[in-house]
């Protein structure tokens, strides 16, 4: 089974992600975790990458999705979930391409469906325990003991930089420009289910495994 979840940054599409891997098997294509992965491990689009990157240049699409076809071509265990990608109709189109050349089809496009100045609140108020990763908000999920991680007593905790409210609107806003333009094209597939992603972590993986079926 292959699948896309989509939706603006800090909608939870990694979070459900994790959890669609954890129970389903399934791997988890997220452009940018696969990007640092292969620039790291040196892959011949790794390479490609980096040497652009270094270039103070954006990554092309036609990179981005040699990326993905490099790593299906790995396997893909019980199915694909792409998590950030296609971000543009090019890319929609590539994704169509790399998934006939391996006689594969997508099955699902899934839209978790937020309320942008709630989601504002939800992104800027994370951070996360320094030793351990371990996430936390300052209003729905502070640690029980202040400044005190909950799961291995650490006493130190970071937030992304980019955690602010004007990097997250404008990149709001830019999923709403180039994204979700690409909605419509999987819509005319009847491929495309939405889900209440401002719903509580469990209720949205409810939802989504109720979309997906039997394994």
């Amino acid at each position: 089974m292959n699948i896309i979840l989509l939706g603006p940054p800090g909608a939870g599409k990694g979070t459900q992600a994790q959890r669609l891997v954890e129970e389903r098997g399934m791997v988890q294509l997220s452009t940018g975790d696969m990007l640092r992965a292969a620039v790291k491990a040196g892959t011949p689009v790794g390479l490609q990458a980096k040497a652009v990157m270094e270039a103070g240049e954006l990554v092309s699409d036609a990179i981005v999705s040699a990326l993905i076809g490099e790593r299906m071509d790995a396997g893909t265990g019980s199915g694909a979930i792409f998590d950030g990608y296609p971000r543009t109709a090019a890319q929609a189109d590539a994704l169509d391409l790399l998934l006939t050349e391996r006689g594969q089809a997508l099955d699902h496009v899934i839209e978790l469906e937020v309320n942008e100045d709630a989601l504002v609140e939800r992104i800027v108020g994370r951070f996360t325990c320094a030793v351990c990763g371990t996430g936390y908000h300052d209003t729905f999920k502070r640690p029980k003991v202040e400044n005190v991680c909950d799961v291995c007593g650490a006493s130190e905790f970071k937030r992304r930089p980019d955690d602010n409210e004007q990097t997250v609107r404008t990149r709001m806003a830019e999923y709403r420009a180039k994204t979700a333009p690409i909605i419509p094209i999987y819509e005319s597939r009847g491929l495309v289910r939405r889900v209440d992603g401002m719903a509580e972590i469990g209720q949205v993986t409810g939802a989504i495994e109720s979309i997906l079926g039997d394994r």
